[in-house]
């Protein structure tokens, strides 16, 4: 470092300069007087003096001492900030998270969530009607087409539904089965909403039990856990569990094998709350949207409200049991299972234990019956099931609670091999199940409106007919006798081309302004009568390019929505689950090949129903056989449809009639802009 201010200063004189001074600053004046011997000495003194001098003035220039400053010049005292905004909103901040989290814990401990599920039903019913507001248009904001629009709002349903399960799944299903009214994006993502769901633990079912009866279960159904050869015996593990309920098998003390069914702790406090948002989404979607949704909203909350209360249930599978037994083209071939009423209340229901093969088990129901000659399956017509072996009782106290196996397997009848079936033929099965449910909407008026392939068993009775036994019966609607007698004059007109009568019936009575698609997604294939006013306005869209035309296909199909439900007093709420009940049916025998001609056999029942009316006169009996015997000739051409389909599905040119109609309505659509997915069984 000396060396940049004084390259020829020695180590000595760096010493010095570095070595604080003692002397003044004069003392290192050179003196000319000085002898010559000095004179080094002096000049080392200069350089240390200029070395110095540099030295110091650097110094000086960074260093300077610290002095206070004066009063006068601080100025005026100035009052100190206490940042009163920012201490608020953070404490606002503290106790509003305080009391979120108090509130979460309380409604996640106490009320099920409660709170939480409609919260969430809340933001997400909100995100999704915002990014329609903003979005839904030919040239969207976020996104290249409105199908992203759909996209987004189907992926947000979805995870609302799975995420809060309970109800929200039943709700789930219904949207699935309404394929033919949704947009594309939401029928792919609801081909998988099934109803499967976790089951609670045994002592939440213990605990629903005992606020049910005031008892134990063993109290109850007479049954012991220990092993008690006097007493039934009872699975702690469900046999099965969906979103409302879980069934659990036993044998009580009497001898009789039954399923109980015992609804989820949970649900009781959270269908309350569960309609009450599903009114309070829908009405904000009425106003937001402009459509008269609202007045549909009420009918659906009670007939949900009414599937959660096993009494009610009870009573349908009673009254549906009687009217089975009442008709001979049925009694022997549909079976109803019996409920215990004195072993049932709102959440506890106690039915006849079924033994038999889903109808989804389609090698099940055609394998080879290796059963023997004149049996039937077990349980098959009513006849009791075998008694429970005494060391099966005897293992009870060995047996883990939840993976207890104590019901008999009762697989004999599948051969050696297990691989047997009841060696029946499918015709005859489907056949049957139009049968009944066109039976429940003509002749009858009581619809079971969830007939999926999971609620039907399928038996063999001992002459080797199919045995169709319908469980599952929470969710009916009864139909008006006014509303019931038109609805089967509309299929009879749609099957003759009455446009007259459809035009009447569905304008008149039922308020609809566009009968031509009505008839069509009634029929699930392209109605060809009437004026097709509403099809030629559609089809004239196909003319525009792909992002206008969906655009305003999608328009023109929110406005047919509207008209169609504009006049509320008029509209028939019936038709929402008659409608998914048809829709069911036929993914059914889609299902199994279409062996049927289902068109045929439901427009047979209903114009039958109108010759059986009880309420018309002679003279009008006898005019309507003349129009069921004309009607049955017209019938004649849909068996060339049916066959010519059945034809080309042998040389594997086809799926079947039902199959063949499906792709008639899609490519109808599709011609259109609309893409239709009707998989209903899909996964």
């Amino acid at each position: 470092m000396i060396r940049t201010f004084a390259p020829s200063i020695c180590g000595r004189c760096a010493s010095f300069i570095l070595r604080p001074q003692r002397q003044p600053y004069s003392s290192l004046i050179s003196d000319s007087t000085r002898p010559r011997s000095d004179i080094s000495k002096s000049v080392c003194t200069a350089s240390k003096k200029d070395a110095f001098s540099i030295t110091l003035k650097r110094h000086q220039s960074q260093f300077r001492p610290a002095t206070p400053p004066s009063p006068e010049s601080l100025g005026k005292p100035l009052r100190a900030k206490t940042y009163r905004r920012t201490r608020k909103w953070l404490r606002r901040l503290v106790q509003l998270s305080i009391l979120g989290g108090t509130v979460y814990g309380l409604d996640t401990q106490f009320y099920d969530s409660c709170i939480t599920r409609s919260v969430r039903t809340f933001y997400t019913s909100a995100f999704i009607a915002l990014d329609y507001q903003l979005n839904f248009r030919a040239d969207p904001w976020v996104g290249d087409s409105v199908a992203d629009v759909h996209l987004r709002a189907a992926q947000r349903v979805f995870n609302l539904l799975r995420e809060n399960g309970g109800l929200y799944m039943k709700i789930g299903q219904a949207i699935a089965m309404q394929s033919a009214v949704l947009p594309p994006e939401f029928q792919k993502m609801f081909a998988r909403m099934f109803d499967d769901a976790p089951q609670n633990d045994w002592k939440d079912v213990e605990r629903v039990i005992r606020e049910e009866f005031g008892k134990s279960p063993e109290e109850v159904f007479g049954v012991s856990f220990t092993g008690d050869p006097s007493k039934g015996i009872m699975e702690r593990r469900a046999k099965a569990s969906a979103s409302v309920a879980q069934v659990h098998w036993a044998r009580l003390g009497d001898g009789r094998e039954v399923a109980i069914k015992v609804q989820k702790r949970e649900i009781a406090r959270q269908v309350v709350w569960d309609l009450w948002a599903f009114r309070q989404v829908s009405k904000i979607y009425t106003w937001w949207f402009d459509l008269p949704l609202y007045h549909l909203v009420p009918y659906v909350c009670e007939r949900l409200m009414l599937e959660t209360d096993f009494q009610n249930e009870a009573n349908n599978a009673r009254k549906m049991r009687e009217l089975v037994q009442g008709e001979p083209r049925l009694a022997n071939k549909v079976y109803i299972p019996q409920a215990y009423p004195e072993l049932t209340t709102r959440r506890v229901m106690t039915a006849e234990w079924i033994e038999g093969v889903r109808l989804w088990d389609k090698e099940g129901i055609t394998g080879h019956w290796n059963g023997g000659w004149r049996t039937g399956s077990p349980g098959a017509g009513g006849r009791p099931l075998d008694p429970i072996p005494a060391e099966v009782i005897a293992s009870v106290p060995s047996q883990h609670p939840i993976n207890e196996k104590l019901k008999p397997n009762r697989d004999d009848w599948k051969g050696r091999d297990g691989k047997g079936g009841l060696g029946l033929p499918l015709k005859q099965v489907m056949q049957t199940m139009v049968d009944l449910f066109s039976a429940q909407m003509f002749l009858w008026g009581l619809v079971h409106c969830d007939p999926h392939p999971g609620n039907i068993f399928i038996r063999r009775l001992p002459s080797g007919k199919p045995e169709l036994v319908l469980i599952d019966h929470g969710l009916y609607i009864q139909m008006d006798p006014k509303f019931r007698k038109e609805y089967a004059l509309f299929w009879r007109s749609l099957m003759t081309f009455d446009n007259a009568t459809i035009a009447r019936i569905t304008k008149e009575e039922w308020g609809i302004n566009a009968p031509d698609i009505f008839a069509s997604a009634t029929l699930m294939s392209p109605y060809k009568g009437g004026d097709n006013k509403t099809l030629t306005e559609l089809k004239n869209m196909s003319k525009l390019d792909q992002k206008q035309r969906r655009f305003e296909m999608q328009q023109k199909m929110r406005e047919g929505i509207r008209q169609t439900l504009a006049d509320q007093d008029k509209f028939p709420q019936e038709l929402i689950f008659i409608g998914r009940n048809l829709r069911i049916v036929q993914g059914n025998n889609q299902f199994l090949g279409s062996p049927v001609n289902r068109v045929k056999i439901t427009g047979m029942w209903a114009s039958r129903a109108l010759v059986e009316s009880r309420e018309a006169t002679f003279r009008g009996r006898w005019e309507e056989y003349g129009r069921h015997l004309l009607f049955r000739t017209v019938l004649l051409s849909t068996d060339f449809v049916f066959w010519w389909a059945k034809i080309r599905q042998w040389v594997g040119l086809g799926k079947g009639m039902d199959d063949d109609l499906e792709e008639g309505m899609r490519r109808m659509a599709s011609g259109m802009g609309v893409e239709l997915q009707h998989g209903v069984f899909d996964g």
